[in-house]
């Protein structure tokens, strides 16, 4: 599915459909190759009726200020650029408030599948 930005921004910003127990919503991920997994915002978790102190494995990740430690847990069903994955398997983290997004979206994500980015005509397309 081919899916428009703004190559002007710096970000490649994403839609992305995550349910959880509570409810489901869209939120605005950042398309990360940098990041292997895929990581979201804990005050979303918590939205969607996640409990990520209740997560049964803790990893250590790699960040720009250091090295932590985040909650990973499965997410019953994320939906982005027309792929859906059930039982993906997340990082969990605060990130600041001046972040622009809700999380990042990694290669985790992308496995499988051919991504184009063409910052020319300011699209992205997932081909499974």
């Amino acid at each position: 599915m081919k899916q428009t930005f703004d190559p002007t921004l710096g970000l490649i910003v994403l839609p992305v459909e995550i349910s959880g127990p509570a409810r489901s919503g869209i939120f605005h991920l950042a398309l990360d190759t940098g990041a292997t997994g895929t990581l979201i915002n804990a005050g979303v978790l918590v939205s969607l009726g996640y409990d990520p102190a209740l997560a049964q494995e803790r990893v250590q990740v790699t960040t720009g200020s250091g090295v932590e430690y985040a909650a990973r847990l499965p997410l019953r069903r994320i939906t982005a650029l027309g792929q859906t994955r059930s039982e993906f398997a997340i990082l969990c983290h605060t990130l600041p408030p001046s972040a622009a997004v809700d999380g990042l979206l990694g290669l985790d994500f992308l496995q499988g599948t051919r991504l184009e980015v063409d910052f020319r005509a300011g699209t992205v397309n997932l081909e499974s």
